[in-house]
């Protein structure tokens, strides 16, 4: 199963409940898969109440505009997100906070089997090598980080971490187990760059054995 999600950077001289901690055992059931990046569909209230996940094709973005006079002065910048979502699909709790304020972009899901034996599922997410602009300028994929957390959530679910430009694993998810964090993105601003907007995707894929 796969999210996309798109992050944009702007660069130019001118202006550019207690212990919820993450993850939950769900009942074993007929074999599934949900994830969830940013928006997603949830009919009927909450998992935990039965409701059903649905597909949603909406891809939201995290991007920055970094002012001309911080470029490249190695002060990580901030990206915040169109994503709204803050309530936990699982059972409603105010998870992230504000995303139009913290940048916070929801992951999560689950892996669900009938019984209780069988391998782990794979939280994972793939960028390409950069980022680029409509000149064909390129920016590392790996300036970008991500700081992850939850409220309530003492030990983030998802570790923090940055791109690599490439395939890396995030999670491990154990069968009938549903998990959830919020990410918070940054650009680390250590180089000097072209003028212009540098845009790539990270897609999100969680895969069964």
């Amino acid at each position: 199963m796969r999210r996309p999600l798109g992050l944009a950077l702007a660069l130019g001289v001118a202006g550019l409940p207690a212990a919820h901690g993450y993850t939950v055992g769900i009942t074993a059931g007929t074999r599934a898969l949900f994830l969830q990046v940013g928006a997603g569909t949830m009919t009927g209230s909450n998992f935990s109440n039965n409701a059903t996940p649905g597909n949603n094709s909406t891809v939201n973005t995290a991007s920055v505009t970094v002012p001309g006079a911080q470029l490249g002065s190695g002060t990580a910048q901030a990206m915040t997100t169109n994503s709204t979502v803050t309530a936990s699909p699982w059972d409603g709790f105010a998870f992230c906070t504000t995303p139009a304020t913290t940048g916070q972009v929801y992951v999560g899901g689950f892996y669900r089997v009938p019984g209780t034996s069988g391998a782990a599922a794979t939280l994972s997410v793939s960028t390409p090598a950069s980022l680029t602009n409509a000149n064909g300028d390129t920016l590392a994929f790996s300036s970008i980080a991500w700081t992850s957390s939850g409220n309530s959530d003492t030990t983030p679910t998802i570790p923090s971490g940055a791109f690599t430009g490439g395939a890396q694993t995030l999670l491990s998810v154990t069968r009938n187990t549903w998990f959830e964090s919020c990410l918070a993105f940054r650009y680390l601003n250590t180089q000097l760059v072209p003028a212009g907007t540098f845009t790539g995707r990270a897609t999100f894929t969680l895969t069964t054995p």
